[in-house]
């Protein structure tokens, strides 16, 4: 535990601590407490030590694949996660023109990350203007959304990328790890709806759930999770076997929750909104508690501490290691 850098005839002994830093103690032996205060520093070290190297059991959830990593919402970020051995995937899926559920996070473009056909950098006008709901697969997919990188993550790769169909997202995960789960986001908004971006909450939810039951995948394998209120409360009457997650960005859990009207197995917050109190109370409503999205090492050892159930993180190699 310790190694002794003095001897016991000295005055003063002093005590190095390897595991804990080197972290040196000088003990006065003329002090009638010194044994106290020796044995008081080592148990005071040994905890320090046993909650730099502590670990938890949560579900580890990639968002959007490794966005820190690689190109969000692309197959390559979704090998990135995979590769680090996340127990689940998580990704946001919208709808083409002639009906495809894409992987992607808008129903637009991102000017920041995005080059055309012809690898020209395209403008915010021309991202907002192209509707992926308007346009079919074909021409979307021929959009490179990971060449340039994100400005945002400096950590994330430069990789020519496309946005892949969620079925083509599956048949790769499937083939390279069958264990591993899915957290698929349905990116639904009532503003969205109004202004054709998207098809009706029954079409948008029955065509993403055709496209899970084509995939043959066994239902605890899957979750389905929107900030839509409409989404959720529609498949839990029309496909009640699925797993649900209701995803918050304000407000506390109560409140939240008056905006349905069942209870889904899942809650998943934005991280700032919990506390200690607030997760034991989402828990003892039977419901899991997953919040997003944690990238600093510090916040989601504090939410483990709390004893969440899962983690969303676009840095899953921070969260490998606390995990058991």
């Amino acid at each position: 535990m310790f190694d002794g850098l003095g001897t016991p005839t000295d005055k003063k002994v002093r005590v190095a601590f390897p595991e804990a830093g080197n972290h040196v103690i000088a003990c006065d032996l003329r002090s009638k407490d010194w044994k106290n205060v020796y044995n008081q520093t080592v148990a005071f070290i040994d905890e320090v030590i046993l909650e730099k190297t502590k670990q938890y059991s949560f579900d580890l959830q990639g968002h959007r694949g490794a966005r820190g990593l690689s190109p969000e919402n692309t197959i390559q970020a979704f090998e990135k996660a995979l590769d680090l051995g996340v127990n689940t995937l998580e990704l946001d899926v919208v709808i083409s023109k002639d009906n495809k559920v894409v992987v992607s996070h808008e129903p637009w473009l991102n000017e920041e990350v995005t080059l055309d056909a012809k690898g020209r950098k395209i403008t915010k006008k021309d991202a907002l203007a192209f509707n992926i709901y308007k346009n079919k697969y074909k021409k979307i997919k021929s959009y490179d959304v990971g060449s340039i990188g994100n400005p945002k993550f400096l950590e994330q790769k430069k990789e020519k990328a496309y946005k892949p169909l969620l079925s083509e997202l599956i048949t790769f995960a499937e083939a390279k790890n069958d264990q591993i789960r899915y957290n698929v986001e349905i990116k639904s908004t009532p503003k969205d709806e109004k202004n054709g971006f998207q098809p009706s909450v029954a079409e948008f939810s029955d065509l993403v759930i055709e496209q899970l039951k084509n995939a043959k995948l066994s239902l605890e394998k899957i979750t389905v999770q929107s900030f839509d209120p409409r989404v959720l409360g529609y498949i839990h009457k029309t496909y009640p076997a699925f797993t649900l997650a209701f995803l918050t960005y304000k407000n506390d859990f109560e409140t939240n929750m008056k905006m349905l009207s069942f209870k889904p197995k899942i809650y998943s917050p934005y991280f700032i909104l919990l506390n200690k109190e607030e997760v034991k109370r989402i828990q003892s409503k039977k419901m899991k508690v997953i919040p997003w999205t944690v990238n600093k090492k510090n916040d989601i050892v504090n939410l483990l501490k709390m004893g969440v159930d899962g983690i969303i993180t676009d840095y899953p190699n921070i969260a490998i290691p606390l995990r058991k």
